[in-house]
């Protein structure tokens, strides 16, 4: 298996520099649960750039305005189409706020209106290191009150030729795992743990 890289897509609109200690939180648990080899430095890539297509796995999210560039746009094609895995997370954790809205017009207009669908809780993703058989967990964020004051029950991605390109959360799970590793002492459960699903499918699909 290649090297694991925890690579952060930067673009032009909105607010990409979200849950700064979430990727180190990760990758320590990448550490403690898996044999994957990571690498322990996150790394920002600009969606416009060559730089890219280094990566297999990549992070988009944020709160604001998702309007990428005409560069930003067919990057982000290529890249999946190529074998890459994007999880696009909303920091919003709502179903019509600025980012929701915008990153799924983003995505229509890319891959047709048709191509986020509901991802079904029999999906690989939910076993591929950690068993969740009722879909993805809750965060608490979705119960605080603020979004939609929802829990979302589903997660949505693009499928391209049976494999899952895209993974797309309004669960907010990067503010949810943005703490210092350390703290998950006091956790009864390890709520990172179904970030290792994620990698591990991205890496093995």
């Amino acid at each position: 298996m290649a090297r694991f890289t925890f690579t952060r897509l930067q673009y032009a609109s909105g607010d990409w520099d979200v849950d700064q200690r979430m990727p180190a939180n990760l990758l320590h648990s990448l550490v403690e649960y898996t044999t994957i080899d990571v690498d322990p430095r996150e790394r920002v890539v600009a969606l416009g750039s060559q730089g890219v297509f280094d990566a297999r796995f990549a992070y988009l999210a944020g709160h604001r305005l998702v309007e990428f560039t005409g560069s930003e746009r067919a990057n982000l094609e290529r890249f999946v189409r190529r074998g890459g895995f994007v999880f696009a997370d909303d920091c919003n954790h709502d179903l019509d706020g600025l980012f929701a809205r915008s990153f799924e017009a983003e995505m229509a207009a890319i891959f047709g209106p048709e191509a986020l669908v509901r991802l079904p809780k029999t999906h690989d993703l939910y076993r591929a290191f950690f068993d969740f058989p009722d879909g993805p967990p809750t965060t608490g964020l979705e119960l605080n009150g603020w979004g939609d004051d929802l829990v979302h029950e589903y997660l949505k991605g693009i499928i391209l030729d049976g494999r899952l390109a895209v993974l797309y959360s309004n669960k907010d799970y990067g503010c949810e795992w943005d703490y210092d590793f350390r703290n998950k002492r006091f956790l009864a459960v390890d709520n990172t743990r179904f970030g290792v699903n994620i990698v591990t499918y991205a890496m093995t699909a």
